[in-house]
């Protein structure tokens, strides 16, 4: 993942949510652009609910998915 790329998803008007995959097997959901930073090799992602927040490492991001309606993509049948 580069910086351009998640900086550009966090800009998209309007926002869709989206959640961050990690190579450790981890995720995170982004519902609210204003609680991420990107910055130069590093991601900070802040997590009210929680109180707490992660600096995520650009290079541990495996994928991006997006969320629609606030809920997963469901695969399709037959697609694995």
């Amino acid at each position: 993942m580069t910086k351009s790329s998640l900086s550009e998803l966090l800009s998209r008007e309007p926002f869709r949510p989206f959640r961050i995959h990690l190579s450790s097997g981890g995720s995170y959901e982004v519902r609210n652009p204003d609680l991420v930073v990107v910055m130069k090799s590093e991601v900070f992602v802040a997590l009210p609910s929680r109180d707490r927040w992660t600096l995520i490492p650009l290079l541990h991001i495996a994928a991006i998915e997006s969320l629609e309606n606030g809920h997963a993509r469901r695969p399709r049948r037959g697609a694995r």
